[in-house]
């Protein structure tokens, strides 16, 4: 057997069968490019779903790590520590709000969110206690918590994990009349993707976000705004929220918030709302740790200046017109998304999404399906735009063989 196969044959060995990797064994990569076992060399058109949007071994991310790594890297929240105060503060002002509550994974986050919408719905709205309910969108994907699988309509998600957490309404994403007529009186708020990442990088119709703005403030609603994908410079704006001009009551981020480097999610909202929480009411051993607080302040400090922002636009724009030219060929039957962000629906004719992402590793691209036909492109944000030609080339020779 060869280096790669023996290496996969040994994790299907040992390793629970709960993803569906493609068959490439990493073990290096820099920038946007990463080389396996054998050392072959692939382009990155996935960037760790949007973890990874700094690029692979960002000297000034790695630089931070290493510098925390000497100094201490977990204090446990029993003791405040010297990153901790700046990382709130930044976050805080990045997003303009005001209260930061870090924890590790983006499901994390999602969970901190529901917990704190709960609360909030209890202790300032006055809902009557057992009561709170939250609005979700149908094909959403939040994570893969007990909790979070209680309102995924996905099956492969959900089947089997049961009894499910009550307290979720779905309605159909981009539905505002649906949205409306969901809502009571002990409705606590509205979660949402700002664009559906797992469901094929959906974007919603104009006018929706801003609707569930108008809506969610009228009836006294939290408008919380998953933003662990699509935030963070991946759509060409800090947050896809402001495509539409939109702020929401609540953040939730994670993925590049780590730059790839070290987990670090957050929950970022106004005092009204995160200033719901006591001593003890929640927590994380590692949530706000040294070494994440360190990464994720250098982090901050790259969009600051508008560069990842601006470079996503331009090469997204670069992206969409040439997967256009393609959709305009009937090799793709569908493209959407924004920025450095796509989601490609192949024409069933030409194979399915996993197959045409094997064609594609074969050529030395490296991209993931989902939802059978479709296949998502995201390249880091640092990707050249020669780079990401050639990937493009890459594709158009996979789906014209």
């Amino acid at each position: 057997m060869s280096i790669t196969e023996t290496a996969i044959a040994s994790a299907e060995a040992h390793s629970a069968h709960n993803y569906h990797p493609l068959p490439v064994v990493v073990a290096s990569a820099d920038g946007a490019w990463m080389t396996d076992v054998e050392g072959r060399r692939y382009l990155d058109m996935l960037a760790g779903y949007s973890a990874l949007n700094f690029g692979h071994g960002n000297r000034r991310l790695i630089e931070a790590a290493k510098t925390q790594l000497e100094r201490v890297t977990l204090t446990s929240r029993a003791f405040h520590h010297d990153r901790f105060a700046d990382f709130c503060t930044e976050l805080a002002e990045l997003c303009g709000m005001e209260m930061v509550l870090p924890m590790n994974t983006g499901a994390e986050a999602v969970e901190t969110a529901v917990k704190t919408a709960r609360k909030w719905g209890y202790r300032v709205k006055g809902v009557p206690d057992g009561m709170a309910k939250i609005i979700v969108a149908a094909e959403n994907f939040h994570g893969r918590t007990t909790t979070i699988v209680s309102f995924s309509t996905d099956h492969e998600a959900r089947d089997d994990y049961g009894p499910y957490t009550p307290g979720f309404e779905i309605v159909p994403y981009g539905d505002l009349t649906a949205l409306r007529a969901a809502m009571t009186e002990n409705t606590v708020a509205v979660l949402l993707e700002p664009i559906q990442g797992e469901a094929g990088v959906l974007v919603p119709p104009p006018g929706y976000l801003p609707g569930v703005r108008e809506l969610t403030r009228e009836r006294n609603v939290l408008f919380i705004a998953d933003e662990i994908q699509s935030g963070l410079g991946r759509t060409g704006r800090t947050f896809a929220c402001e495509h539409e001009g939109v702020v929401p009551d609540m953040y939730l981020l994670g993925k590049a918030l780590g730059g790839g480097v070290v987990p670090v999610s957050a929950v970022v909202s106004s005092e009204a709302v995160l200033g719901v929480f006591r001593p003890g009411e929640h927590g994380s051993t590692f949530g706000g740790n040294p070494l994440a607080c360190a990464v994720a302040l250098e982090v901050i400090a790259m969009l600051r200046t508008g560069e990842f922002q601006q470079r996503a636009a331009e090469l997204g724009d670069h992206l969409h017109r040439e997967l256009g030219l393609l959709a305009g060929g009937g090799a793709l039957e569908a493209v959407r998304g924004r920025g450095l962000w796509a989601g490609v629906d192949i024409a069933p004719a030409l194979g399915t999404g996993r197959e045409i992402s094997e064609r594609l590793m074969e050529r030395g691209v490296l991209v993931k399906d989902t939802h059978g036909s479709t296949i998502r492109i995201a390249p880091p944000l640092v990707i050249s735009k020669e780079d990401l030609d050639w990937g493009l080339e890459q594709l158009r020779a996979v789906l014209s063989a």
